[in-house]
Order: structure tokens, then sequence, then C-alpha cells
């Protein structure tokens, strides 16, 4: 697994790039030599070397493999040290949680999947979520301290300033309470936290981002969401609560009672939660989401029906949002892209004939690049645009001087 993108940097440099300007263009690919460098930040050969090095004091740059330079002797290309330190992924859901390792290139090192009971509070799931990550890093040999950064996704909406839930209904009792602490016991590396639906749509920028800067990034699981992506940007709306899909009132859904305490929301008749219990006042033998998509991709003619109404309930909602925003792509993530065809095809069933000629045209409807491993993805790559953005960087190597 690997959350490293090596489009280009989404602007150029500014005018006196610094050297976090530098470590991020030379992290993107957008320029590996100190000629490549001068040329692209118009700094001189002097600024270009003193910046370099005070990357490479820090440990943060190495000098990589020779490649030939046009039209003169071969010029030293110059690559991020992965092994400068860590970053601590954890994506927590309703049912299970994901954590892994990475090196700073965002290569995973090591991972586990735990799978909890449901509406399990924070003091009892975070020691379990930081002795996992304890035990990880011991069996690469590593400590705590080489720990830059930690990415952690929850379902709902989070405050990123705050570093907490402000609102979950999928996890009871988790708002208002604060996360940072929990995981002293294996790092001070600053946390940064966002919802679920936001770091699968941060995942795509090693996947169909590189095609797409309008993307809509839907996860389809217990609950539903979705990440805007616009002009290559995440869009994450005044309170970080844009993208909540499953709140919308839907007429399909008029009475019925959501999770949220509310009436008549879109989860209601298109969540995996709601599916899993029509299911089984049916008879049908299901605990979780997933198991309601295991049945469907084996035949199931219940589970697939109700995949497909589903993906219908759903593309009937986003209808709206796919034609003011007018995406290129809509992503389909989370448990029920296992079922993707059967979903998907629901999913333009009704999403087609509701938006507007132009808002459809040449629109794709795609699987998620990293499936079930999306969220992981995309907490590696929030600690990392966290503590390797140019001002984080430039703040790390100031205070280094200090």
């Amino acid at each position: 697994m690997s959350a490293e993108s090596t489009t280009a940097p989404t602007a150029p440099p500014p005018a006196g790039a610094t050297a976090g300007d530098l470590l991020d263009l030379i992290r993107s690919g957008g320029a590996t030599t100190r000629g490549e460098l001068g040329r692209v930040t118009g700094l001189s050969r002097t600024a270009v070397n003193a910046r370099l090095a005070a990357l490479a004091a820090a440990g943060l740059v190495l000098e990589g493999d020779e490649e030939s330079a046009t039209g003169g002797r071969p010029a030293s290309t110059l690559v991020l040290n992965r092994d400068a330190g860590l970053v601590l992924a954890v994506a927590i859901g309703r049912s299970r949680s994901q954590l892994s390792v990475c090196s700073l290139d965002g290569v995973e090192l090591a991972q586990v999947s735990h799978d909890q009971e449901i509406g399990v509070g924070p003091d009892v799931l975070m020691p379990v979520v930081t002795g996992h990550l304890a035990r990880l890093l011991a069996e690469l040999g590593r400590s705590g301290e080489e720990v830059i950064g930690v990415g952690l996704s929850l379902p709902g909406t989070v405050d990123r300033e705050r570093v907490v839930s402000v609102d979950s209904p999928a996890l009871a009792g988790w708002d208002g309470i604060p996360l940072a602490p929990y995981l002293r016991e294996v790092t001070d590396a600053p946390l940064v936290i966002d919802n679920d639906c936001n770091v699968m749509a941060l995942s795509e920028r090693d996947g169909h981002l590189r095609d797409h800067d309008d993307v809509l990034v839907l996860k389809a699981s217990t609950g539903l969401g979705i990440g805007i992506i616009a002009g290559g940007r995440l869009i994450q709306g005044h309170l970080g609560a844009a993208g909540e899909i499953g709140h919308v009132k839907v007429a399909a859904a008029e009475g019925l009672l959501c999770r949220c305490g509310d009436i008549g929301c879109l989860e209601t008749v298109a969540g995996g939660w709601a599916l899993v219990e029509r299911l089984r006042a049916q008879g049908q033998e299901v605990d979780h989401v997933r198991d309601l998509v295991a049945q469907a991709v084996h035949g199931n003619g219940a589970a697939r029906s109700v995949v497909r109404e589903s993906g219908r309930r759903v593309g009937e909602a986003l209808a709206a949002t796919v034609t003011v925003l007018n995406p290129s792509a809509v992503v389909v993530g989370g448990d029920m892209a296992g079922a993707f065809d059967t979903f998907a095809a629901g999913l333009r069933d009704t999403l087609f004939p509701a938006t507007t000629a132009l808002a459809g045209r040449n629109l794709q409807v795609l699987p998620s690049t990293y499936g079930e491993r999306a969220g992981l993805v995309g907490c590696v790559r929030l600690a990392l645009e966290a503590v390797l953005s140019p001002r984080a960087v430039d703040a790390a190597l100031a205070r280094g001087r200090a």
C-alpha cells in the first residue's frame, strides 16, 4: 500500500520558495535534481543548495540514483528519505478498526484489523488501538519516538482543530472526547483527524484523482456519506459537515426513524444498517453489511435486490449534487462496493435520468481504487500532508535552528 502521489503539486511554488516547497517538489516528482529545482522555483543555485542543505541536515532528503542530464554531466537525483520517520494510520469504524505503520513515502510496513463490539466507547476501544500500535512498532524494531504524525478517521463530523468527534450517529459516546491523550501511550507526535468519507477521498489522490479533478467519493457502507473533491481540492464545508448525504430527507423514508434520531433520512432506506435489519426481518442470517454484500456476490436473490435498491435510492438523492457540482466521476467505496456491479447498476438507474444532460455527459461511476483499504490509505495521506506540507516542514526546520 502506498499513499504517496507521483503527480505534480496542485500549484506552482511561490516566489522565494522555501525548503518546504523544495521538499514538496521532490516528493511529488515535480523536480528531482538541483537544476530542475532552480528552473521550477527561479531560485539561484546558491539558494537551492542552502535549502537542500537544511533538508539534508534534518535527514529528510538523500542523493539518489544518477540520471543523465541533457547536454552535461550526470545530475544526482534527490529523493525523500523514506526512513526519516514513521506515520501511523488509524481508521475507526462502527464495528471494525484498521491500523497501520508506514514509512514517509506512504509504504505500509505493518498493519492489523480489529473487530469490535458495536457501540463501544473510546475508553474501551482507544486503549486497544494503542496496544495494537505499540505491538506493531515493537515487531518492526521501531519506537514511538520515530513517529512524526498520526492520521485518524471517524464516521460522522469531526472538529479538526479540537481533534474530536462532534456528531457521529455511528459512534455513540465519542462526541467531544479528546482523542490525542489516548495516543500519548505510544507517541507524542501530532494527531490529525477527519471523517471517514474525506479520508476515502484523499486515498484517491493516488488513484482516480490522477485523471479527474472533480469527483464525488461515495462511501456506501453501514452509513452513507460523500467526500467532495472540486478542482482537485477537498471540500469540507463551514462546520466540516459537507457530504452528509445519508441524512438528506427523502420521500421514500417518510416516517422512518433514523439512527441519528431524526425522521426520513436516506440511510433508513439505503444505509447498510437498514438493509441488514430488513433482511433479518425476512428471516435471512445477516449480522453486518459485509454479510449482506457477501451473500449478494454469491447470488442470494434477496441480498442482490436490496443492494441494487440501495444504489437506486442513493442515485435519486445524489442526482441534485451531481447536477450542482458537475463532477466527472462518482467513485463508490465502502462495504457496498464489494458488490459494485449490483450497487452501481442501481445507482445508474436513477442517477443519470435525474441529472441534467450536461451534468451526466461523460460522467463515470467507478469503484474505489483501494477497496476496503481506502480508509487506511487516506489516513496515511492525511498524516503525511499534515507533517510534510511545506508549512509544516519549514516550521520544523525553524524549531531545529532555535
